[in-house]
C-alpha cells in the first residue's frame, strides 16, 4: 500500500521543514509500505523548492515536486496535487498544509478508516471550539458554517472547512475541483453526491506559526464561503436551488392575483378595480415560473454534467492503468536488454526510468532531478539511495 502525501506551497521556507519533520515513516503506519511526499510548488517566489529538496535528500524520503509557473490559488493547486499523486499509482493520498496547523502525528490514525475500507474520505475535525487563538465569533461561523454544508450536501462533517484529510484512490479519482477560491466544500458536496463514504476524526492543532493567507478578514471568508456554497449546491442541485429562489415569487404573486379574484367577485359596484393587484401579482408569479423553467433546464444540464464526470472518472482510470502498463513493459524491456548483454558479454545502452515511472530516457545533460509532465505541468523527482 502506497501513501502519497500532498502538501501545497506558496512562500513556505520558514515553516515547510517543521512540517516535513512532522510526517510519519512507513513503519509507523500498519498497511503501508511506502511513503512519497508530494511537495506542489505553487509559483514560489522564495526557496520553497530547495528546502524541500534539501529535506528529501537529507532524510531520504521519495519525494516528487509539481511546480506551476505562476501562483493559481489553493484549489488549482490541491487539484495538481492529486493528479500527481495519481500518477505516482498512490493507493491513499492525505493532504495537509505547509503552514504546520495539522499534526503530521495524526496521519495514521486519518488514514486508518481507508485501510480498513470504512471510509473513502476522512477530515480531520479540529474541534474548533477548543482551539484558543480562535475568537468567539470566528467559531460561531465555524460552526455554523459546517451545519449548512451538512445540510446542504448531505454528509455528516463537523469541521467542513478543514484541509487535514485523506482520500482513497477511487475517491480521488473522482473528485474535479471547479472552484478557484478553496477546495474544501466543494470536495466534501461531490463526494457526498456520489454517495461515497465520509467520516471524520477529532484531531489537535498546532500553534499559529502565520497569519492564513485564505482568509482576509472574517466577514470577507464568510462572504465568499457563503457564495461557494450557494455556487456548488446549485451545481448540484439545480432544480431544488432553483424552486427554493422562486418560493418567495410564488408566495408573493399567488395570494396577490386570489385577493384579486375574491373582490372582483364580491365587489358588485359593476367596475373592475384592483388591477394593481393583478399586475403585481402576475409579474411576481411570472418571475416564479421562469425561474422554475430555468431550474428545469439546468437540471437537464446537470445530468449531462454526471455523465461527463462518469466518462472523466473512465479516462482518468485508463490513462493510469495504461502508465501502469508502459512502465510494466519498460521494465522487461530493460531486463531482457540486461540479460542479453549478460549472455553477449556486450553492455548495450540502457534506458532508465525517470524516477516517476514514465520510461523514457533522460537525455545526456539534462537536470540532476528528473523532469515529467503531468496536464502541462512540471514535476520532479527527488531520487533517493535505497
Amino acid at each position: 500500500m502506497k501513501l502519497a502525501i500532498q502538501i501545497p506551497c506558496y512562500n513556505e521556507e520558514e515553516t515547510l521543514p517543521q512540517t516535513l519533520d512532522d510526517l510519519p515513516r512507513p513503519s509507523q503506519i500498519n498497511g503501508v509500505d511506502e511513503i512519497v511526499v508530494v511537495i506542489i510548488d505553487d509559483g514560489c517566489s522564495d526557496r520553497t523548492v530547495e528546502v524541500a529538496r534539501e529535506w528529501g535528500l537529507r532524510n531520504q524520503v521519495p519525494m516528487a515536486i509539481a511546480h506551476h509557473t505562476r501562483n493559481r490559488g489553493l484549489a488549482a493547486a490541491f487539484q495538481t496535487g492529486l493528479n500527481t499523486c495519481l500518477f505516482l499509482d498512490a493507493d491513499i493520498i492525505v493532504n495537509t498544509d505547509a503552514d504546520n496547523q495539522y499534526p503530521g502525528q495524526s496521519i495514521p490514525e486519518l488514514v486508518r478508516p481507508i485501510l480498513l475500507r470504512q471510509a473513502d474520505m476522512v477530515i480531520g475535525d479540529r474541534q474548533t471550539d477548543l482551539i484558543d487563538h480562535f475568537s468567539p465569533i470566528k467559531k460561531k461561523f465555524q460552526r455554523w458554517g459546517s451545519l449548512a454544508v451538512r445540510i446542504f450536501s448531505g454528509s455528516k462533517v463537523t469541521d467542513a472547512v478543514s484541509g487535514f484529510r485523506a482520500f482513497s484512490r477511487e475517491c480521488a479519482l473522482s473528485l474535479n475541483v471547479v472552484t478557484r477560491y478553496t477546495y474544501t466544500v466543494e470536495t466534501i458536496f461531490q463526494a457526498s453526491k456520489r454517495n461515497l463514504a465520509i467520516t471524520s476524526i477529532p484531531i489537535s492543532t498546532n500553534p499559529v506559526t502565520r497569519e492564513s493567507r485564505l482568509v482576509k478578514g472574517i466577514w470577507n471568508y464568510v462572504k465568499r464561503m457563503g457564495a461557494t456554497i450557494v455556487r456548488i449546491y446549485a451545481m448540484h442541485e439545480p432544480l431544488k436551488a432553483f424552486f427554493y429562489f422562486s418560493v418567495p415569487f410564488f408566495l408573493i404573486g399567488i395570494p396577490v392575483i386570489v385577493r384579486f379574484l375574491w373582490l372582483s367577485v364580491t365587489e358588485h359596484n359593476g367596475s373592475i378595480g384592483h388591477v394593481q393587484s393583478l399586475m403585481l401579482g402576475s409579474a411576481s408569479t411570472i418571475i416564479g415560473v421562469l425561474i422554475m423553467l430555468i431550474g428545469l433546464i439546468a437540471d437537464l444540464i446537470s445530468n449531462n454534467r454526471r455523465l461527463i464526470e462518469d466518462t472523466l472518472f473512465r479516462v482518468k482510470k485508463m490513462e493510469l492503468e495504461l502508465d501502469k502498463q508502459k512502465n510494466r513493459e519498460d521494465s522487461l524491456l530493460g531486463e531482457l536488454r540486461q540479460l542479453r548483454s549478460d549472455l553477449t558479454g556486450t553492455r548495450l545502452p540502457a534506458h532508465p526510468t525517470n524516477g516517476l515511472g514514465t520510461g523514457h530516457a533522460p537525455p545526456k545533460a539534462g537536470p540532476p532531478h528528473p523532469i515529467t509532465r503531468i496536464e502541462e505541468i512540471e514535476v520532479e523527482s527527488v531520487k533517493v539511495d535505497k
